[in-house]
C-alpha cells in the first residue's frame, strides 16, 4: 500500500476545518498543516488530528502550498483546502488508484463542486472546477500566483468523485474574500507590468455576466446563482480599479523623486 500525505494551508478556518480533517484522517499517514497565524480556533481544532503544525507568513499561495506539501514524508501528497471534505467515495477511488495503477500516473486531476447559500452550484463560472489534487512530489510542484496549480511532469489521470467545497459562511464573507483576492490579483497584474484600461474596467465585468450567466447558465442555480455573477463582476470591476489605483500611486512617488 503507498503511503499518502495530507497537506493543508490555513487561516482563520474555524467554522470548515475540522470536516475538512475528518475527511482525511482515517486513510492518509500524516496530516500536515501550515498556517498564516489564525487568531481563532483554527488551530485548537487542527491539534486534535495533527501535531504536525508550522505557523509561517504568509508568502503568496504559491509558495504556501509548495513550502507545505514539500514537508511530506511520503511521495504521494493529496493537497486540501480547509474549507474541503473529501467523501469517503473518492478517498477509496485515491487509494484504488495509487494502488492499482502501477506507477502509469503521477498525478491525479480532481473535480470539485461547491456548495453556497444552501445548494450545490452547477452552472455558470464556477463549473467546472478541476485541478490535480493528488501527485507525486517528486515530480510536480505548484505554479502560477494567485491562481496556483500543481504542474507534474509526466502522465496525469481523471478520478470521477468530486472534492466538496464549503465556500463562504455568508455574503459578507465572500465580499470580504472578494477584498482581499482583489488586493492581490491588482497587485499581480502591477507587478507584472499590466498596464490600466478602462475598456477593462468598463467591458470584462459585463463580459462576464453574458459568459457566466448567460451562455453557462448560472442563471438556472437561482438566486445564488445571481449573487454568484454579481459579485463575480464586482470582484472583476473592483482589481482593475485598485491597479489604476496602483498605477496612480506609482507614478506620483515617480515624479516626486
Amino acid at each position: 500500500m503507498e503511503k499518502i500525505s495530507a497537506c493543508m494551508i490555513t487561516y482563520n478556518n474555524e467554522w470548515t476545518v475540522e470536516n475538512a480533517l475528518k475527511s482525511v484522517k482515517n486513510w492518509v499517514d500524516e496530516i500536515i498543516i501550515v498556517d498564516s497565524f489564525s487568531n481563532d480556533k483554527t488551530l485548537e481544532i487542527a491539534r486534535k488530528y495533527t501535531n504536525n503544525i508550522e505557523q509561517r507568513a504568509w508568502p503568496g499561495f504559491r509558495d504556501q502550498y509548495d513550502y507545505c506539501c514539500q514537508k511530506a514524508n511520503n511521495d504521494w501528497v493529496v493537497f486540501i483546502d480547509a474549507d474541503e471534505v473529501i467523501s469517503p467515495e473518492l478517498a477509496s477511488e485515491i487509494q484504488e488508484k495509487i494502488n492499482n495503477d502501477a506507477g502509469k500516473y503521477f498525478g491525479y486531476i480532481v473535480h470539485r463542486r461547491t456548495f453556497y447559500l444552501g445548494r450545490w452550484i452547477m452552472h455558470g463560472g464556477w463549473v467546472p472546477d478541476y485541478k490535480v489534487r493528488i501527485y507525486r512530489k517528486s515530480k510536480g510542484n505548484f505554479e502560477g500566483l494567485m491562481h496556483t496549480k500543481v504542474h507534474v511532469r509526466g502522465k496525469v489521470d481523471w478520478l470521477k468523485n468530486y472534492f466538496q467545497h464549503y465556500t463562504y459562511r455568508d455574503i459578507a464573507d465572500q465580499i470580504d474574500t472578494i477584498n482581499d483576492y482583489s488586493d492581490t490579483a491588482s497587485r499581480d497584474m502591477f507587478n507584472a507590468g499590466k498596464i490600466f484600461s478602462c475598456i477593462n474596467l468598463l467591458f470584462r465585468p459585463m463580459f462576464r455576466f453574458i459568459k457566466e450567466y448567460i451562455f453557462k447558465r448560472g442563471y438556472k442555480d437561482g438566486m445564488p446563482g445571481l449573487v454568484i455573477i454579481v459579485s463575480t463582476m464586482y470582484y472583476v470591476f473592483i482589481k482593475y480599479a485598485k491597479l489604476w489605483e496602483l498605477q496612480k500611486s506609482s507614478s506620483i512617488r515617480e515624479t516626486k523623486r
